[in-house]
């Protein structure tokens, strides 16, 4: 399916994501919670003491190409100020790591700092990286942080913190963990943001508890869309997920093609089986990435280790950085095009890092606390941490769309939980974040209006307005679920209100089996990615609430507009009586065809049944239904006809045809401005539904279970909408 393209600089997934990348580092400050005093450095030796004593142990990953290091061999001279060059870092540090066949110059970086009259202090471990390639960004240098927060009196561990992707992601923390504890860190393949492991599994991530082991984390839960799921940034291949790496590209070439990184190939890059060279390529999500495994495994005391030790790392304190004035390299993009949803999406690239130095939680730690209720759990324990302001928080559970197996072909869809992980865009502030788990979480916008874009590899974006709370927790989709179709059975259903007299403000989108799927404010022309599988009901309002709907279904309807058959286009879509009456027109027939595929019945056949003066209607007053109207008393015997004299699932077909025949008369009659007889026919429509139930019952031995569960829905959407359309006064 060709959908259209973005430029590699209108990238979806495109603003980075790095935890000390320039999203990141200009967001920090989003969760300053309350008042906190100042803080001072600790003397050199009681900073060296509790940063030995808290030290963490690092499991990396074995596809791992870039490891804790000191920045200071790649610093240059440039206009007087000392910076340190991302080429020079890039292929320096990859020509050192093949020559020596072992990471150059392990090291963390340490600070150490005390609330003022306060015994709470902070134990800071900076890691340094020469580069950072992930799935929804990458750039040159990254620079990781965890942190300890110990009381200086008793010396226990207050609270880990292992910063995530960005200020939008929740970190990974743990609350009072045990006394002789240290972090034991997972750096996330590539882009190394920190997930910790606190449990007797030393080198996995365990989101909630199980039998013997506790969680890994003590944030809250995301109740309102994935159950007891904690909040809290994880590493997705650890926990059954894929997570696709993509290459960077420098000046039109990837980035290993630059003559200026002369020891940089290919094979300096994340392995080739975890990448994902194309989007074009890939017509659903990858399922065959490898699983992640553990590396090499880094500490600086080899007894706070629960497995051998690969590398001992030197601990250096973040003083003697801080005269470096830049971390430098030019901008990177994306090496393909995607697909676009609805329009063009325009986001930023993270070119480098920023200085750790610069950041707001340099000086005060307790900022990079995510958890609200951490941050009271030290409030209360240490005058020195402000009480934890409301924030609020955008949530969505991520889900497969597939073809539902208790529904006919081509008629019904299910969704399921998702094997990759995707990304998700906020443009209007804009971020982008990588789901954990499958759940989308971005936290600390501003409230109002903003538009969240998901795109996973493999399948086509997804897209709603969603207004944000200022405080508390917002679900964007249907009931907090955003569903994502696989690129090669995607139909994007385009809605055009343009000329259309109502102010359209809602638009939805419900499967007869899968239930719905969209529900969003209308944004003047707007458009849906469906599964080709599914059965569609399309829904519209207006600014009064007056309901419109629409009969989809793509694996019947063909080719509706100019994609081959990958497009299908609502015009001018309507509300009320007319539009409604349509709709169970429609849906009737095609349960008719459904049951007649099934069956000897043949469909056009039964349609002798209606004959007769079908024009009794449609012969008195043809204005706003003031004027008299006749009494369509032929018609109503003969409508009634049709379904009473032939049992079984000729009687079924029939009743469905006279549904259908009487509702299309409905629409004509609203179409012409005469409520009163729109009305006596939806009456009639309303009748005629219950004889269908009735012919349903006494036919379902003759039908397929899938069939038969299809007619029952549609027969039940045909209700509902009868309803509408006779309690809306609108034509």
């Amino acid at each position: 399916m060709d959908l259209p393209d973005l430029t590699r600089r209108q990238l979806l997934a495109g603003v980075g994501v790095g935890a000390a990348g320039t999203v990141g580092a200009v967001a920090l400050g989003a969760f300053d919670r309350g008042s906190d005093a100042p803080t001072t450095d600790l003397d050199d030796e009681e900073s060296r003491r509790l940063a030995e004593r808290f030290a963490p142990v690092y499991y990396f990953d074995a596809f791992e190409e870039w490891f804790p290091t000191d920045p200071r061999p790649y610093e240059r001279e440039v206009d007087g100020e000392p910076v340190v060059d991302g080429f020079a870092a890039f292929d320096g540090y990859t020509k050192r790591f093949r020559e020596a066949g072992e990471p150059p110059a392990p090291t963390v970086f340490y600070r150490v700092v005390g609330y003022e009259d306060s015994s709470l202090a902070a134990v800071q471990y900076w890691w340094y990286a020469a580069f950072d390639q992930f799935s929804v960004n990458f750039h040159w240098h990254d620079w990781e942080l965890t942190q300890v927060f110990v009381d200086r009196e008793t010396g226990e561990p207050r609270l880990f913190v292992a910063s995530a992707h960005s200020r939008k992601v929740p970190n990974n923390e743990f609350l009072d963990p045990d006394t002789e504890a240290v972090p034991r860190v997972l750096p996330e393949l590539g882009s190394h943001s920190g997930g910790l492991s606190v449990n007797d599994i030393a080198d996995q991530f365990t989101r909630n508890p199980g039998e013997g082991a506790i969680a890994d984390v003590t944030n809250d839960v995301l109740e309102e869309v994935a159950g007891e799921i904690p909040a809290a940034y994880g590493l997705p291949r650890d926990e059954g997920f894929r997570l696709p790496y993509v290459v960077p590209e420098l000046d039109g070439a990837p980035i290993y093609e630059d003559e200026r990184l002369s020891a940089v190939d290919q094979e300096a890059l994340i392995d080739e089986r975890l990448t994902v060279r194309s989007f074009e390529e890939l017509s659903t999500p990858p399922d065959d990435l490898p699983a992640r495994e553990t590396g090499r495994v880094y500490a600086f005391d080899e007894a706070d280790a629960e497995a051998d030790v690969d590398v001992s790392y030197d601990l250096v304190p973040t003083a003697e950085l801080e005269h470096i004035t830049a971390f430098t390299g030019p901008q990177l993009s994306f090496e393909f095009p995607i697909p676009e949803f609805g329009e063009d999406l325009v986001a930023g690239h993270i070119t480098t890092t920023k200085l750790p130095w610069d950041q707001p939680r340099y000086d005060n730690p307790a900022e990079d606390i995510s958890d609200p209720a951490h941050r009271k759990a030290l409030a209360d324990a240490y005058d020195a941490i402000g009480e934890p302001a409301p924030i609020n928080r955008l949530v969505a559970a991520v889900r497969q769309v597939e073809p539902d197996g208790d529904a006919p072909e081509d008629e019904g869809v299910t969704t399921s939980e998702p094997t990759t992980e995707s990304a998700a865009l906020v443009e209007s502030d804009p971020v982008a974040v990588p789901t954990f788990a499958g759940t989308v979480v971005v936290e600390d916008l501003p409230a109002g209006d903003h538009r969240l874009t998901v795109n996973g590899p493999g399948s086509a974006p997804y897209a709603e307005r969603v207004e944000v709370a200022e405080t508390g927790t917002t679900a964007a989709g249907v009931d907090g679920e955003v569903p994502l179709t696989p690129r090669a059975e995607a139909v994007k259903l385009e809605v055009d209100a343009d000329g259309v007299d109502a102010d359209l403000e809602r638009l939805a989108v419900a499967d007869d089996f899968g239930g719905r799927l969209y529900d969003a404010p209308l944004d003047g022309p707007d458009a849906v990615y469906v599964h080709r599988g599914g059965a569609y009901t399309t829904e519209v309002r207006d600014a009064e609430g007056t309901p419109g709907a629409f009969r989809i279904n793509p694996g019947g309807d063909g080719d509706d507009g100019d994609d081959g058959g990958d497009r299908i286009r609502i015009d001018t879509p309507r509300t009320g009586k007319a539009s409604l009456a349509s709709f169970v027109a429609d849906v009737s027939i095609e349960s008719a065809v459904s049951v007649g595929s099934v069956t000897d019945v043949v469909v056009d056949e039964v349609g002798d049944t209606l004959e007769g003066p079908t024009d009794a209607v449609g012969t008195g007053d043809t204005g706003t239904g003031g004027g008299a109207s006749p009494t369509p008393t032929d018609d109503d015997e003969i409508f009634e006809s049709a379904g009473r004299q032939t049992a079984g699932v000729t009687g079924l077909v029939r009743a469905l045809k006279a549904v259908s025949t009487a509702a299309d008369r409905a629409a004509e009659r609203a179409d012409a401005g005469d409520r009163r007889a729109a009305d006596s026919r939806l009456e009639t429509v309303a009748e005629q539904l219950g004889i269908v139930s009735d012919r349903l019952a006494d036919s379902r031995g003759e039908l397929t279970a899938p069939v038969a569960a299809a007619v029952e829905r549609r027969v039940e959407e045909a209700r509902r909408r009868t309803d509408q359309a006779l309690e809306t006064q609108k034509l």
